[in-house]
Formats: structure tokens, C-alpha cells, sequence
């Protein structure tokens, strides 16, 4: 399961790539027009999201002091599916609730709340005019749907899976969910079958690629992030590969897939073909720590890392788990700058928000 809500620290520097460039920090100038950013941004949102009576509490958004006023909305991650049709996060600001949980899948029902602030070529993925209740306990998310939720695209049908089980899993409280209708446990999706796991997470995956696997029985979920979207609105999608089982090294198998862009898709990678490690990747204490070649480089004269690199590096490799920070040397050397010319001298944590921006 992903490191939700750990981190102290924000990936948030420009987004540079192939075609990237031009994008500016945070969103930029906010519009008039309910359109998406034309940037790829990852913000901390310290945010604290904790059980109460089953359910959770509203969270806040940083200290409070003497002064300080208390924010009326919080960020929140809903899982919408693109006009590719990939299920994918976009970061929201939602009123605050008392009931986080449950507000977060309402604003992921068609024609709901959600509606007017829905980026461009977005679509939400609960059937129109569900009703929803969440209860939460023990770490497990019971989220029951009215008769309405039947009337889906059976196409449709793992999307709307995994987007409710991403939702519900970027909160503390919730590691695992369970499904019900009307008050009814259901074992399968209710259109076209899809069987539903006594307790879904995220280790069912999201956006499944398993184009290049030959034995799908002796294989094992890798979730790692590539850059969708177009020149006018980028963001970071996660996609679940499929590797050997016998594969002992999650970490290098994640590096290697980021090298190379998913079959027949329009996904892109910022990393060269040719970027390698050099040594076993070394985890202690939450920090795994990488020795690259010098492909990793976007500029090998300053050794520059660019933006892209590095937030799909941290958000691919924090999914695992044990994993909150990323190091990074070249040839052994910490000595390396990111893209805003600043010295790579700590540890790079996870965002607690992905693809975050203006609306």
C-alpha cells in the first residue's frame, strides 16, 4: 500500500520533459473558465485525517498559531477517469466535512457535486444519482451503494472499482475496503462480474498493463507513474505492470519500467532507455538510496535531474512498501542538482496530494 499522508516535504519544482516545457509552478495564473493546469504539480497538504465514531474527521490545512485562520476546504484526491480512459488522481478542494470519506466518493458520482469542477476531458465514474454511506472501523472502509450504482457501462466496470478503492485508501483510517448495495455484502461487480476481494487495496493495482507478460499466473503487481495527458495539461498516471514472480528486486524492476513507456499507449516517460543503476538499491529506515548512471541526467554538464524524473522516481518507488524517501547519487556522487539548480542534499519524500493545481 502506498505511504499516504507521511510526509513532511514536497516534491514541487518545475515540470520539465520532451515536451513539458513552458509549465509553470503550482498552476501558475488561476482562469476564468473552469479549465485544468497546465502543469504537473505535487503539493504537501499536511493535512490529518483520523477515525472518529467510524467515521473521520475534517482535516485541517497547516499550524495553527495565534491569528491563524482555520481553512473551509481541504485537498482531496478523487480517482476520475481521462479521455484515454485511465483512472487517475486529481486534487481537488472539497468544503470540509465531517465525513471525508464518504464526500469524497459523493463527488465521484456523475452529474453530482463534482460537476463543475471537473478538468477538462474528466469524466466522474459512480452511476448518477447514487446514494452512498461509509463506515469506517478497524481500518477497513464499508461503502455502501443504493440500486443506482447498477447503471454503469460494463467497460466501465474496474475502472469505478479501482477509482472507489484509491479514494478511500489515500486516507489514514482506511487500508482495505468492502462493497455493499442496499445494505447487501456483494462478492462481484454487479454488471459484468468482476469478482471483488474479501478486502480490496491497493495492491489489486490500477490501470493494469499486462501487455507484456507471457504468464500472467507467475507474475506479481508493480505500480509505477508515467506522465499523461497533452501539451495543454499534464499529469501523473499510475499504472499497475505485471513482472515475474521470481523477480526478488522491486526497486531496480521499478526503475526498468520507468524506462520504458506502456505498449500502445500515449503515456511518456521522462527516463532515457538507457538509465541504469549501478549497485543494489539499499533501504534503512525508510529511505532507499540509488546509485545511477549518468543517463539519469537531463544535463549532463550541470547534473541536472529534471522534475519529471525525480517525481516519478518518488512516486513509483513510495507505493512500495517500507519505502517514504528517495536518494539519489550519479556515479556515486550526491553532488547533483535539480532542475531550479538547487542541490539535491536531503532525501526526497513523497507529496501528500498528486496532480494539484488551479481551477
Amino acid at each position: 500500500m502506498s505511504n499516504k499522508s507521511k510526509v513532511t516535504m514536497a516534491v514541487t519544482i518545475l515540470a520539465s520533459s520532451f515536451w513539458l516545457s513552458g509549465c509553470g509552478l503550482f498552476g501558475g495564473e488561476e482562469k476564468k473558465e473552469i479549465d485544468p493546469p497546465k502543469d504537473i504539480s505535487l503539493v504537501e497538504d499536511e493535512s490529518s485525517l483520523k477515525e472518529k465514531n467510524d467515521e473521520e474527521k475534517p482535516a485541517t490545512d497547516g499550524e495553527k498559531g495565534a491569528g491563524a485562520v482555520e481553512s473551509k476546504t481541504v485537498k482531496t484526491e478523487l480517482y476520475l477517469i481521462d479521455k484515454s480512459g485511465y483512472v487517475v488522481p486529481q486534487t481537488l478542494e472539497l468544503p470540509k466535512s465531517e465525513a471525508v470519506a464518504k464526500q469524497a466518493l459523493d463527488y465521484l458520482v456523475n452529474n453530482g457535486p463534482v460537476t463543475d469542477k471537473l478538468p477538462n476531458g474528466f469524466r466522474a465514474v459512480i452511476p448518477a444519482d447514487t446514494q452512498i454511506s461509509v463506515n469506517i472501523k478497524d481500518g477497513v472502509a464499508v461503502a455502501d451503494f443504493s440500486p443506482e450504482f447498477k447503471n454503469y457501462q460494463k467497460e466501465d466496470e474496474l475502472k469505478i472499482l479501482q477509482a472507489i478503492t484509491w479514494t478511500l485508501t489515500q486516507f489514514d483510517s482506511v487500508d482495505k475496503i468492502q462493497m455493499r448495495i442496499n445494505g447487501e455484502d456483494i462478492s462481484e461487480m454487479p454488471v459484468n462480474g468482476t469478482p471483488i476481494d474479501e478486502n480490496i487495496s491497493r495492491s489489486s493495482g490500477i490501470n493494469i498493463d499486462t501487455s507484456d507478460v507471457v504468464d500472467i499466473s507467475n507474475s506479481k503487481a508493480l505500480t509505477v507513474y508515467y506522465v499523461g495527458g497533452d501539451e495543454e495539461y499534464s499529469y501523473y498516471v499510475p499504472v499497475t505492470r505485471r513482472i515475474s514472480e521470481t523477480v526478488s528486486d522491486n526497486v531496480t524492476a521499478a526503475v526498468q519500467e520507468l524506462t520504458k513507456s506502456p505498449s500502445g499507449s500515449n503515456l511518456q516517460t521522462g527516463f532515457m532507455s538507457d538509465v541504469a543503476l549501478l549497485d543494489k538499491p539499499k533501504v534503512a529506515e525508510g529511505k532507499v538510496s540509488l546509485n545511477f548512471n549518468e543517463n539519469i541526467l537531463g544535463s549532463f554538464k550541470e547534473k541536472k535531474v529534471s522534475q519529471e524524473v525525480l517525481d516519478a522516481l518518488v512516486l513509483s518507488l513510495t507505493e512500495q512498501k517500507g519505502i517514504e524517501s528517495v536518494e539519489v547519487q550519479v556515479q556515486g556522487s550526491a553532488d547533483i542538482l535539480n532542475e531550479e539548480g538547487k542541490k539535491l542534499s536531503e532525501p526526497v519524500v513523497r507529496p501528500e496530494k498528486v496532480n494539484t493545481g488551479s481551477f
